[in-house]
């Protein structure tokens, strides 16, 4: 299926037999008609939302979730008991889960977090704050990690062309920058 992504009002289309367009929920839409309670200005890019529990997932707003899974529910009680585990999701706001995290049941995370790449939630994480690893390790604050990366930016080679609009020359050139500079940042 061709998808058609009109920006501006967020709207996809998909192209159907014969080549009619039709619209096409967004992963957002999506989970919100499974109960998932989203906020605004919310991004699920490759993110995986209990399918069938979404009704106890709270998302909250400017979150983004990337290539990770959020889950109510824990089976392993299922063949044994005959009933699955479940469990309340809250997710505060300003909230950004990294590639391949995986969110378990019975937890909060609160506003203004930063959930590193990998890293396993089983309990709640506090405000302010950014976790890392398999035991969502507390390594700093939100406020002082976002302190030193605007301070990062003063030194490092910033891009102000969007990836997907950057020529092979631009590529070069941000490469070679973020090469000597050890990183840098995109749009």
């Amino acid at each position: 299926m061709s998808l058609i992504k009109k920006v501006g009002r967020k709207i996809v289309y998909g192209l159907c037999g014969g080549g009619k367009k039709v619209p096409v929920m967004t992963k957002v839409e999506q989970c919100r008609a499974r109960g998932v309670k989203i906020g605004d200005n919310v991004d699920l890019v490759n993110a995986e939302i209990d399918y069938c529990f979404g009704h106890l997932i709270t998302i909250g707003n400017n979150v983004t979730i990337t290539n990770s899974v959020v889950l109510a529910h824990d089976a392993s009680t299922h063949k044994e008991l005959g009933y699955s585990k479940i469990g309340c999701v809250d997710i505060g706001d300003n909230v950004f889960i990294g590639y391949g995290s995986i969110i378990l049941p019975n937890v909060r995370i609160g506003n203004k977090v930063i959930v590193g790449a990998g890293t396993v939630v089983s309990k709640d994480i506090p405000d302010n704050v950014v976790v890392v690893g398999p035991n969502a390790k507390i390594i700093g604050t939100y406020d002082d990690y976002m302190d030193k990366n605007r301070n990062r930016m003063k030194e490092c080679p910033v891009s102000n062309v969007l990836f997907c609009d950057k020529t092979d020359a631009e590529w070069d050139t941000l490469y070679k920058e973020v090469k000597v500079k050890k990183g840098g940042f995109d749009l």
